[in-house]
């Protein structure tokens, strides 16, 4: 008898079976190696991965007890919702830089709190990264326009 986890990764394999199928319709463009369809596919590849790992896990895996219920985290779900609701609504002012940075800063300081300078400093590295990683990525790679910010300018 499969658990709760088991279910829900039979029925994330059979989605992601069913959309990476169907991701092998889409055009290949002649003189460029990676189509349209090369991202959707492995994403969907990882995707069936990762679920059948799941179900696997869960058939083989050893049963332990239950652990005992935990209160439902609510609060960090409205605060997650608002920090990015705040990020949306900044994101043409300042562009996809400084809102990304304020965003992943603000967001991961608000989950758990840093307790020391160190902290801090980690939450800082992390959100300055995390924005140039991204914008590396998007702007230089895939050649992706990000939004530029009316009141900075990039």
């Amino acid at each position: 008898m499969l658990s709760r986890d088991g279910v829900a990764g039979l029925l994330c394999l059979g989605g992601s079976l069913l959309l990476l199928w169907m991701s092998r319709g889409l055009p290949q463009p002649a003189l460029v190696p990676i189509g349209p369809g090369y991202y959707p596919g492995l994403l969907f590849g990882v995707t069936a991965a990762l679920s059948a790992g799941l179900v696997i896990t869960d058939v083989w895996g050893r049963r332990r007890p239950a652990p005992p219920p935990t209160p439902v985290g609510y609060r960090l779900v409205v605060l997650t919702f608002v920090v990015f609701s705040g990020y949306v609504f900044l994101l043409p002012g300042l562009g996809y830089r400084v809102a990304t940075l304020l965003f992943v800063g603000v967001l991961q300081t608000a989950l758990e709190p840093p307790r020391s300078a160190k902290g801090w400093a980690l939450a800082a590295v992390f959100a300055v990264a995390t924005s140039l990683v991204t914008y590396v990525v998007f702007e230089s790679y895939l050649n992706v326009l990000l939004p530029r910010g009316r009141w900075t300018g990039f």
